[in-house]
């Protein structure tokens, strides 16, 4: 006999003013015989079959507080008239008792990116309301009612411009000739010189114009003119800068044991704004003739670029450590890079061969975790890259990615992990310290006390920017995106400390087979479990177990939410924060003992 009840998807018009509409979508069982279509209620057939639309208003008996919300808004463009309207949509999620309170966030995280997946983004109010309710009836039974409100907001002439990483924006058009840009390239270089032609010629820019510029940036004291026409980086510490070919032979008690790699300056400056007691040494390749030459397509023989001759090492101390900070001289997505960043690792373990422990320094794109508060990571907050959920390894590197035939992304991977996890372990201390209500937050006193070194760099402004700066935006194909608002705590749960940096575990990823694509990415790091992304650092790793290191960290502070790359206002601060938290955790081991 035919059940007298059957599951139900029933739509109910909350409430509704001018420019707002609230509907409660939830599941029901009904009696059979409520199916009947009637004035006040529509009964879908055919391939909508199970799902009810109440047409009038109806005041829901159920108060009860939704277990989690979820904001963000929509710009939609008319074609017809360039104008966009703006939305402010709003889910609210309540859930099945049977369903972990643990697994909540992680259940409406991926109903949102299913809901807003670029390929079936619905493109009308209609159509999303259509899709909740289809998602509702066959993906997810765990969701008992989405409560959806949809407000309008303000109406413009152009949607805003979503952010673009480095290598995005500058994508297939010659980069603008500017003294800010010509200085990020030398600072990218450090400490490797680079001269006028190499500059002219990789950019495609006027030979006049860039000399121009050189001479203004010389006479600011932020580029050094070095023999047969190089330029390098010039800072304050120059003073105590000493070029050598070599490096002197240290006494075992000055004889570093952790080294600390960065391959941005803003970050080199942050890590030795940590360090007492310091000596910079720079030991440059003499710039002459090219190690080679290759030929263009028209038969024009131009020069090879050198990377990674010359080093830069500065020693001091970090609390009762020894230790000696370098920056590699490019970090990129070319072969060459990669293979430059692993030799002057290599070179770095073999010149202070007492190093026992390594940290890579600087930062990175954090994964933005739409509805989940613990785990979602803000600009200016630091990941330390640690295992997770039994995963066995703290860096993951995607070779390739394909799509498989369940619509999903197959990955190809290699996989990193220290044998000796004392670091990660002083971390996780730091972090279930931080976390506690009144708990103490050892890298902010760092990060003040850094601030005061570093607030005269008249380039970096190492301060935190505006926090309403920090927007995370998704795109929905075409030229639409929607803003998301960052999750609030659940009642009860501890708030993060306004201004301070939060730490998260987890481990950090690469790979420009995922990065540059956003719901890749979000699918790597859903298998993967990281939580940041930073640009390519799987040869330093490689070299550091190759050199037989055993015991490793990647401190990346988070300034965008791809790889790090957007050279914008929380670069610096995010450098500066991965910095703090690295002192901290280095001041949380133990003394050396051989001195």
């Amino acid at each position: 006999m035919e059940n007298a009840r059957k599951d139900h998807i029933v739509m109910t018009p909350k409430s509704k003013t001018a420019k707002s509409t609230t509907l409660a979508i939830e599941r029901r069982t009904i009696p059979l015989e409520s199916e009947a279509p009637s004035e006040k209620m529509h009964v879908a057939g055919g391939d909508h079959q199970g799902i009810v639309i109440n047409k009038e208003i109806i005041i829901d008996g159920d108060n009860s507080p939704a277990q989690l919300s979820l904001e963000f808004c929509v710009f939609l463009v008319n074609v017809q008239t360039g104008l966009h309207n703006q939305e402010r949509r709003t889910l609210q999620f309540w859930f099945s008792p049977t369903l972990p309170e643990t697994d909540q966030a992680s259940v409406a995280q991926e109903f949102f990116r299913e809901l807003v997946s670029p390929q079936e983004f619905p493109r009308d109010y209609v159509g999303f309301i259509k899709k909740v309710m289809k998602l509702l009836q066959h993906r997810y039974p765990s969701i008992t009612k989405v409560e959806v409100t949809l407000a309008q907001l303000d109406q413009g002439q152009a949607p805003p411009t979503r952010p673009l990483s480095a290598d995005e924006s500058t994508l297939g058009s010659v980069v603008e000739l500017t003294g800010e840009k010509l200085l990020e390239l030398i600072e990218s270089a450090y400490p490797n010189p680079v001269t006028l032609e190499e500059i002219v010629r990789e950019n495609g820019w006027e030979q006049e114009a860039v000399s121009h510029l050189l001479e203004e940036l010389q006479e600011k004291g932020l580029v050094r003119a070095l023999e047969q026409g190089a330029f390098t980086r010039a800072g304050k510490a120059d003073s105590q800068l000493q070029v050598v070919k070599q490096m002197p032979t240290m006494v075992r008690s000055k004889q570093p044991t952790i080294a600390i790699i960065t391959a941005q300056y803003c970050e080199k400056l942050a890590v030795d704004a940590m360090i007492e007691n310091k000596e910079t040494f720079v030991r440059y390749t003499t710039v002459g003739p090219a190690a080679g030459t290759t030929t263009k397509p028209d038969g024009t023989h131009i020069p090879i670029r050198r990377f990674g001759e010359s080093n830069v090492y500065t020693l001091g101390n970090v609390g009762a450590h020894r230790i000696v900070c370098t920056k590699l001289p490019t970090v990129g997505h070319t072969r060459e890079a990669m293979t430059a960043a692993g030799n002057t690792t290599t070179r770095l373990l073999g010149t202070f061969q007492k190093v026992d422990y390594v940290f890579l320094v600087g930062v990175g794109g954090g994964v933005p975790h739409y509805t989940d508060y613990k785990k979602h990571v803000r600009l200016g907050d630091v990941v330390v890259s640690h295992p997770v959920n039994g995963r066995k390894y703290v860096y993951v590197y995607c070779e390739g990615a394909r799509t498989s035939a369940n619509s999903g992304y197959e990955f190809e991977t290699k996989e990193y992990c220290p044998p000796n996890l004392g670091l990660q372990e002083i971390a996780a201390k730091l972090q279930s310290q931080a976390d506690n209500e009144n708990g103490e937050v050892p890298w902010l006193a760092y990060m003040e006390d850094a601030l005061r070194v570093l607030k005269s760099d008249a380039e970096h402004d190492f301060s935190q920017p505006p926090v309403d700066s920090d927007k995370l935006y998704m795109s929905i194909g075409e030229h639409d995106i929607i803003e998301v608002a960052h999750p609030a705590p659940a009642e009860g749960m501890v708030k993060r400390l306004e201004g301070c940096p939060r730490l998260h575990l987890a481990p950090v990823a690469s790979g420009r087979a995922v990065v540059r694509e956003e719901q890749m990415r979000q699918q790597f790091s859903a298998q993967t479990g990281a939580l940041a992304f930073d640009s390519e650092f799987d040869a330093v790793v490689e070299s550091i177990l190759g050199n037989c290191r055993d015991s490793f960290m990647c401190v990346r502070g988070v300034a965008d939410y791809k790889d790090g790359t957007r050279r914008r206002e929380w670069q610096p601060y995010a450098a500066l924060a991965a910095a703090s938290v690295m002192k901290a955790v280095i001041c949380g081991m133990d003394p050396p003992t051989d001195v």
